[in-house]
Parts: C-alpha cells; structure tokens; sequence
C-alpha cells in the first residue's frame, strides 16, 4: 500500500511538473516584451516581424548595447527576431521566398547587413549558422531625427520596413 501512494505521488509531481513546464510565459510581461507588428505591402505579401523590444535605459548602442560592430546580432532581444512573409517577395531586389525566417544584423561601421535565416526558431544568435543564411541584402544606417528609446520596427503600406534604435535608423524595401 505504501509503495502504491510512493509511486502515484512520484507519478502526479511528474504530471505536474511538465505541465508547469508547458505552460507558456507571457512574453509580453518581459523587460524585453514581445512586440508583433503587421503589414499588408503593395503586390498582395503580408509581412509580419515578431521581436523583443530592448530599451536603451541610458547605454550607448555599440559600446554597452547591440549592436556591436562585426558581431552579428538578433535585431532584438530574447528570441531571435522573426520575419515572416506569405508570399514569395524580393527584399531591395534580391528575391526571398515565402516563409519564416529569423532576421539577424550585422553592423560593421554605417553599412548594415540584413540577414533572412532559414532557422527561425532559436534563442538569440548563439544558434546562428552562416550556411543557413537565406538571404543577405546591404544597406547602411542614418541618424534618424528622433531618438527610439525601445528597438521598434515600422512597415508602410509600400514595402519599407524600418529598424528604428536610439538615434539610428535602418530600412529595406519588400515587394
């Protein structure tokens, strides 16, 4: 009998621990909450960008704060940021099929790199892998005329999608 109880009990912590495990945390809450943002684009594509929205709390981009210069970065926090598109599209003309991608940055002085990768579903960039890389378009970065104190991401209705962060701002088009 007591080797019964021993078991049943043994057996419910189990069931109860993986349940707690299950259960999803809400993202939202975080320092770094979750931001969705969706659009519509000219040609029919919806893009949709999922991220963690950092905020600079008085540190300085590249020195206390990503992105840092020659490292490649999740364009956001927590989980790699992703990009996700219904239909085939081009980004700034290169073509990008339909899809879920992780969307990484890589800074090196005023030229930015926009990298669509084919593994979506990671933590940060310590799961990056260059030969997953699906896409890399070049761009380069300008002071924007008003300072973002939270990562955010902007869509138009015409494709551009803008990566605002402090004083710095970053687009590509997607048609």
């Amino acid at each position: 009998m007591k080797r019964k109880f021993i078991l049943t009990l043994v057996v419910s912590l189990a069931a109860i621990q993986i349940m707690a495990q299950d259960k999803q945390e809400d993202k939202t809450k975080r320092p770094s909450p979750l931001v969705t943002v969706s659009q519509k684009v000219a040609g029919g594509a919806t893009v949709t960008i999922e991220y963690g929205s950092p905020a600079l709390k008085g540190r300085t981009i590249g020195k206390d704060v990503e992105p840092m210069d020659g490292k490649v970065w999740r364009t956001g926090a927590n989980e790699a940021t992703v990009f996700q598109v219904d239909k085939a599209v081009t980004i700034d003309g290169a073509p990008l099929p339909a899809g879920k991608y992780s969307l990484f940055t890589l800074y090196n002085g005023t030229e930015v790199s926009f990298i669509f990768n084919k593994t979506w579903n990671q933590w940060g960039a310590f799961g990056y892998k260059e030969a997953d890389d699906q896409l890399r378009v070049k761009t380069s970065w300008k002071k924007s005329g008003v300072s973002s104190e939270r990562l955010t991401f902007n869509i138009s209705k015409d494709g551009v999608v803008k990566l605002l962060w402090g004083d710095r701002e970053a687009s590509f088009k997607v048609k």
